[in-house]
């Protein structure tokens, strides 16, 4: 018995396959059509892992493209998969901060890895994966390269958040003679002051979670902890899971169907 979870982002769309635990994963660009990545990245995973197209008999997607993906069983909401995959990832989460390619989220969670509480910014590129990546292409490099150059590096201030005007900014300060090394320190410095802003929204308990894309930058997880003044828990699935909670959605629903079909059956017969 298997399940799929697809998350099918602005930037990337990740997907798992899923039978109590994680079996396999693949992250692809989303590129123009959400819906052909959605595709590729089922027909990948599938190549990856072996598993027959047939023996999948959940496939659940989120993320901003999910409602394109007519081929999935269903289609849930990413503050509902985003908490449940951290949850899973550890148990003892109660906070999730995720930012993803063009939106940032907080979630508060239970005991059981039930939401409570979430804030949400997707009126704005500020501070996501998007904005990342336009001023790393504005310093001469990719995002991979950011944590490099900021790594020890004096932090430039930038003063401005929205993309347009702080790649001005940017722009302006690369012409005085700023460093590249310190404007991307201040780049990451920016993001994380927004990041606790964001986290400040909802109520901020022990463990907190770093999920989505721009967890992978170890200058930006360290800064969000020096200003939060705890620590992260960034897994190594931390970037696929909003996958892992649509996988683990199916994968649940899946175990209520063949818990109550012999109850069903012996009901049917008794008739």
């Amino acid at each position: 018995m298997y399940s799929v979870g697809i998350d099918i982002g602005s930037v990337a769309t990740k997907a798992v396959i899923f039978n109590g635990g994680i079996i396999e994963s693949v992250i692809i660009p989303t590129g123009w059509s959400p819906r052909d990545a959605s595709c590729e990245a089922l027909e990948r995973l599938l190549g990856k892992s072996g598993i027959e197209r047939e023996s999948i008999q959940s496939i659940i997607v989120t993320g901003y493209g999910r409602a394109l993906a007519d081929f999935a069983d269903q289609a849930i909401t990413e503050i509902a998969c985003h908490g449940r995959g951290a949850f899973f990832l550890n148990n003892s989460v109660r906070t999730v901060l995720d930012i993803g390619g063009q939106d940032s989220k907080a979630i508060s969670l239970d005991e059981q890895g039930s939401v409570t509480d979430f804030v949400m910014n997707d009126k704005c590129a500020a501070g996501t994966g998007r904005f990342l990546e336009v001023m790393a292409h504005l310093l001469g490099g990719e995002v991979q390269d950011l944590d490099r150059m900021a790594a020890g590096a004096e932090a430039q201030t930038i003063t401005n958040m929205c993309t347009v005007f702080a790649e001005s900014e940017v722009i302006s300060l690369l012409a005085r003679g700023a460093s590249k090394e310190s404007i991307a320190r201040g780049i990451l410095e920016s993001i994380a002051s927004r990041a606790v802003t964001l986290l400040g929204r909802v109520t901020m308990e022990q463990q907190l979670a770093f999920t989505g894309g721009a967890s992978r930058s170890a200058v930006l997880q360290e800064l969000i902890e020096q200003k939060i003044r705890a620590k992260l828990f960034v897994s190594p699935h931390a970037q696929i899971a909003g996958a892992v909670g649509a996988a683990l959605t199916g994968w649940n629903a899946l175990l209520r169907k063949s818990m109550t079909a012999p109850a069903r059956e012996h009901n049917v017969s008794a008739h």
